[in-house]
């Protein structure tokens, strides 16, 4: 099996090349803008992987690449939803517009196979638990509008012209190589100023966390589902762990764990973020998947990486 990455060199894409390499050959795709890298080292040395530095938004630069492939994976994206609030056109450009040039790229060269990184963010602001089709709240950030766009895209291009589309929408990915995120701005606030931790909102905010190497391991079984040429799937543990809890633990994995925790109040963290987000990810366990990970051993996990990397072993 011949792989295409976009955004291959990412925090979740590395992880999922570390596993695909096992298979066959792999190309990374990414403009090393978010990802390095160092994150594919291991598999660029062997020899199994090899890395093309481009643009997902140049379409003949990234048709060029693909030629030769059997599945493309499409994970790039824009890797903080915040960011949207500052640049509005950020996730229509790395999110709709990508997702696009992807697809019409995997046309254009008869890569037959298609799996689109989404988010739990498409289903809004509700705290009822989604399952794939619970699509009664639209989103309310850029981010979650981009990935809902980006689904319909893939599902005209399966009607249309015939690939096999398979969408998976993830929780809170977290883990060592993170790039984003509560646990590293967490660790980074931490690092700049060790007496205290500011964090937005009450705390009360909660959602389901996962360890990125079950998103990695779930996105290589979704690639061997069968069933409907389109199918899509949650990718979520059934617990969720609260933002309270995640500032405690950096704290506790700092140099400093005595810093004090300052919540800004209110419950939305920022304009934009969903409070409470719970999904159902009963139909990927049904077909004979399970996590490793709870959302609160993901994120107790993912606290002991990321503060590994941002202070240092201790």
């Amino acid at each position: 099996m011949r792989s295409f990455v976009i955004g291959g060199a990412g925090f979740i894409g590395s992880h999922l090349v570390d596993l695909l390499v096992e298979r066959g050959p792999v190309t990374v795709f990414d403009n090393l803008s978010v990802g390095r890298e160092e994150f594919i080292a291991g598999p660029l040395s062997s020899g199994r992987a090899t890395l093309t530095v481009g643009d997902a938004l140049d379409l003949d630069a990234l048709t060029r690449a693909m030629g030769g492939h059997d599945v493309v994976f499409h994970l790039a994206a824009n890797p903080e939803a915040r960011w949207g609030l500052e640049r509005t056109r950020l996730d229509l450009e790395q999110g709709t517009i990508a997702t696009y040039n992807a697809l019409e790229a995997a046309r254009l060269v008869g890569a037959r196979r298609f799996v689109f990184s989404s988010s739990g963010t498409v289903y809004g602001n509700t705290s009822d638990v989604c399952a794939e089709g619970d699509l009664g709240h639209l989103p309310i950030s850029l981010y979650g509008a981009s990935k809902l766009a980006g689904e319909g895209l893939v599902a005209a291009f399966v009607e249309c012209f015939g690939l096999q589309g398979r969408i998976v929408r993830f929780g809170n990915v977290v883990g060592k190589r993170g790039t984003h995120g509560a646990i590293l701005d967490f660790c980074k606030k931490l690092q700049q100023h060790p007496d205290h931790l500011d964090v937005l909102g009450d705390g009360r905010q909660h959602k389901p966390y996962l360890h990125v190497t079950d998103c990695a391991a779930g996105l290589l079984y979704v690639l061997d589902t069968t069933g409907p040429s389109l199918d899509v799937f949650n990718l979520a543990p059934p617990d969720t762990t609260t933002v309270a809890q995640i500032a405690e633990l950096c704290v506790a994995a700092s140099p400093n764990p005595a810093a004090r925790i300052v919540f800004s109040g209110g419950a939305q963290g920022w304009r934009g973020d969903v409070p409470v987000s719970r999904m159902n990810a009963g139909k990927l366990r049904a077909l004979g998947f399970s996590l490793r990970h709870t959302s609160d051993r993901a994120v107790g996990l993912a606290v002991r990486e990321v503060a590994a990397e941002v202070f240092g072993a201790r």
